[in-house]
């Protein structure tokens, strides 16, 4: 079975959403975002298409963070958190 940049990338972005989720209950996730996204800039920079891979994971943020409603602060404020600390491990 071939591996699909969607099934590479989504549980990856499942795990940042589920910190959003933390986030508007009021828990701090500000570590374990961090943690989460250089984990998968790691994981995903380690595959043969890691350019690929990690610029639809950056997209994959943005996109959920925009699609978000805006009266979901939280939500939205670690989407966009997790997708600037992306970008910039993908420069480093």
């Amino acid at each position: 079975m071939r591996a699909t940049v969607v099934g590479l990338v989504t549980p990856h972005l499942l795990r940042v959403v589920d910190l959003a989720n933390e986030a508007e209950k009021g828990v701090n996730v500000d570590w374990h975002l961090r943690d989460a996204v250089a984990r998968s800039v790691g994981e995903l920079g380690n595959q043969h298409n890691a350019p690929v891979l990690v610029a639809a994971y950056v997209d994959g943020l943005e996109s959920a963070a925009a699609q978000t409603p805006k009266a979901r602060v939280a939500h939205v404020r670690v989407l966009q958190a997790a997708a600037d600390a992306a970008r910039r491990l993908r420069r480093d």
